[in-house]
């Protein structure tokens, strides 16, 4: 009895821990989008009365927001990619693939940690959710991917998987984007994350990232 009360508190907790992480998110895209209202209405304000000094602040504030949504360094994008779904293999001409046709159930990616492969068309499914795919091959440390299923494991809308065909040790993957890196450390692990996890490429934002399917 002790046991399974054990379980259900850590499970009501994780699931308290992953609303309070979508609540901050969509606290911070709503800040977000107040704050370019109020930085243009301003700018706007400034241009009325002074003319081409407006103009220069509003300027700086388009480029502000321009830099804020700026890519990922080293981030490969894509655009217009097929969605719909299929119950047949899926050739993609990128490993991993960052969207394209795919299978009509998606991988469960609520922070999960698989131990060997997903399919692609599951794969792609669940990054059309918005999750971000964190993929590894042989030659990736053991300590980088130990460090790597920590990180997934606290992120909601993520999960890992070994991927043999990858051409970098690590390449983190989201629906039209990808960047390749060689080590945990490196800093755009965490920007690739914090940006594209439930982000504004997302083709279905909100829909679950649980109750698919597991290898």
């Amino acid at each position: 009895m002790g046991s399974a009360n054990s379980k259900g508190s850590a499970k009501a907790k994780a699931e308290a821990r992953r609303a309070r992480i979508e609540e901050q998110r969509r606290a911070e895209r709503a800040r977000e989008r107040r704050n370019r209202i109020l930085t243009i209405t301003a700018a706007t304000a400034v241009l009325a009365a002074t003319g081409i000094g407006g103009w220069y602040l509003y300027d700086k504030a388009e480029q502000k927001q321009q830099a804020t949504a700026a890519p990922v360094p080293g981030e490969q994008s894509w655009t217009n990619l097929a969605r719909s779904h299929v119950n047949t293999p899926v050739s993609y001409p990128m490993s991993p693939p960052p969207g394209g046709n795919h299978n009509p159930v998606w991988v469960s990616c609520d922070a999960k940690v698989y131990t060997k492969e997903v399919p692609d068309e599951n794969a792609v499914h669940a990054l059309e959710h918005g999750a971000v795919w964190v993929t590894y091959n042989d030659k990736a440390a053991q300590g980088d991917v130990q460090a790597l299923g920590a990180k997934v494991s606290a992120t909601p809308y993520s999960f890992m998987s070994p991927y043999k065909d990858e051409d970098s040790p690590i390449t983190l993957t989201a629906w039209g984007h990808q960047v390749k890196v060689d080590k945990a450390s490196d800093p755009r692990v965490g920007e690739f994350l914090e940006k594209y996890v439930q982000g504004k490429q997302t083709p279905e934002p909100g829909a679950s990232c649980s109750g698919g399917m597991t290898p």
